[in-house]
């Protein structure tokens, strides 16, 4: 495949099937700031374009922009609603044939259960989220939705230190809690050597400070 063509199809959705009783999970995965929330948008308003009845969710701990609007950094908003666990996906999806997911590193890792049992309902899942948290590690259940998933699709942003294509979410403050919600004054999309460069100084600097005190 020349690299055009990859390229192009990074940022393609699957063609909707037609035999309406089959259902399928889209996955769109990366950094922060690579478009991940965008993409997932864009895809549901071609889906609602098409007259398909749709449903989106997102945790509720998510209210950076909006309460009850997924929005992207690029400030493209789609109202969704906002639910405590995934179970209430299940539960509240009705009759929507797509139903679309954001940011799935927060929920708990029932969501592979309930993303699975929708698709076999016959509906289209799209899922965006984080796949590596702020110390590179696999982050909650997108790893695994990854892996199940018929479709995956992950973006990439610049590195904010060297230019090149980023993978990783840097994170600039020194808080230690797995879950922080912020922006670009608390993070960064930064390639791999980027990325290992900052954990090392970052490291570096804790130990100072120990030795200090």
């Amino acid at each position: 495949m020349r690299l055009a063509d990859y390229i192009r199809s990074m940022f393609q959705e699957p063609r909707a099937h037609f035999d309406k009783r089959k259902g399928w999970i889209e996955v769109v995965c990366g950094s922060m700031f690579s478009g991940k929330t965008e993409e997932l948008i864009r895809r549901l308003t071609r889906a609602k374009i098409a007259n398909q009845n749709v449903e989106i969710f997102k945790p509720t701990l998510d209210n950076r922009y909006n309460e009850t609007e997924v929005v992207s950094h690029n400030s493209n908003s789609i109202q969704s609603t906002p639910v405590m666990a995934s179970v209430n996906i299940l539960l509240m999806s009705g009759e929507a044939n797509v139903i679309g997911i954001d940011e799935a590193q927060f929920f708990d890792d029932e969501l592979v259960n309930v993303c699975q049992n929708l698709a076999e309902q016959g509906k289209r899942i799209i899922v965006a989220g984080l796949d590596m948290d702020y110390l590179g590690k696999p982050f909650g259940p997108v790893p695994e939705l990854m892996a199940v998933a018929d479709y995956v699709t992950k973006l990439h942003a610049i590195c904010m230190s060297c230019g090149d294509v980023a993978t990783h979410s840097f994170r600039k403050v020194n808080v230690d809690n797995l879950v922080m919600l912020g922006e670009s004054d608390t993070y960064e999309a930064r390639c791999r050597t980027c990325f290992n460069e900052g954990m090392k100084n970052s490291l570096s600097q804790e130990k100072n400070t120990a030795h200090s005190v």
